[in-house]
């Protein structure tokens, strides 16, 4: 089976009217899974309700943990681009824990994972909410990873169109953690310069101007992203699997479609079969549906394999 972890739970988390981060993106999804050839190849896994405090508090300041908890009780508060509502608290810490899950169950079985979850995480920072982000879900799963058996490396692939500037604070100075992102620039925000490459050489930033399509993938990948994690051998592959770089997605000025998700999922897979992707961008329904069935359709051959073992 194909293990998605995913709650009904996070559809709470509120953003206001028009926010581009809306529980329907949640939803669409959803409901294209369920209708795909593949449904019955799916396990639904509800997150567990472990206490996630002390996880997050590793990354994240005291202070900024209470001032998120005192503005979802209070029903309304803001980090920049980053709504807070009455709910928000009780989803971002569901949302870390369903990230956790997943960690012990790839340790566990060995194969590839899904988390369906809301709100994001890849830019929040230890003190800051932004770009939608409350909790880095990322960097907390990529810590956490280090201290679960067998697992002394982790490799952070962010595919998201955004650069994931939240999850390299907090993992470039950490000689287990390699992290590589493939992101536009210019765009948000406006960070990830390829000359940054961390204390110990774990850090490979890609940019990619505008119009750029999956034959640039196709490049970054051969020449650079699988040599990069080649070198690096990690135990756990974390991507950060957005998909605003559809050109379908009004957020990026990227030029993939659909299926090519589905292509940056094999060369995921070459790196380790013990891979867990978490959903962070994709903001035009049908086409992040649509890329996240593309994503999960490759799944299925560890699922098989696993089954025969």
């Amino acid at each position: 089976m194909i293990p998605i972890i995913y709650s009904d739970k996070f559809l709470l988390h509120e953003t206001g009217y028009m926010h581009p981060e809306q529980p329907e993106r949640l939803t669409a999804v959803v409901n294209k899974l369920k209708a795909s050839t593949i449904a019955d190849k799916i396990e639904w896994i509800e997150p567990s309700s472990r206490n996630a405090i002390e996880a997050i508090k590793i990354i994240h300041s005291t202070d900024y943990i209470n001032l998120v908890r005192a503005y979802s009780d209070r029903g309304y508060g803001c980090f920049e681009s980053t709504q807070i509502f009455p709910h928000s608290f009780e989803v971002a810490c569901l949302t870390v824990n369903a990230w956790l899950d997943g960690v012990d169950l790839i340790s566990k079985q060995g194969k590839p994972a899904f988390i369906l979850a809301r709100p994001p995480g890849h830019h929040a920072l230890s003190n800051e909410g932004m770009g939608f982000c409350i909790f880095c879900n990322p960097g907390i799963a990529a810590i956490y990873a280090l201290t679960t058996e067998n697992i002394k490396r982790v490799g952070i692939l962010d595919w998201d169109v955004h650069h994931g500037n939240g999850t390299q604070a907090i993992v470039e100075n950490n000689s287990q953690i390699a992290f590589c992102s493939i992101h536009q620039s210019p765009s948000y925000p406006h960070t990830g310069k390829s000359e940054e490459t961390g204390q110990f050489n774990n850090i490979l930033n890609l940019p990619i101007p505008p119009g750029s399509n999956i034959q640039t993938y196709h490049q970054l990948f051969t020449n650079q992203v699988l040599p990069f994690f080649d070198n690096f051998s990690p135990d756990l592959l974390i991507v950060s699997a957005g998909y605003d770089a559809n050109k379908a997605d009004l957020m990026s000025k990227i030029e993939l479609n659909p299926q090519d998700y589905g292509e940056l999922t094999q060369y995921s897979l070459k790196i380790t079969s013990k891979v867990l992707f978490g959903k962070i961008g994709g903001y035009e329904l049908e086409s992040l549906s649509q890329s996240v069935l593309e994503t999960i359709k490759h799944f299925t051959k560890f699922s098989i394999l696993t089954n025969c073992l």
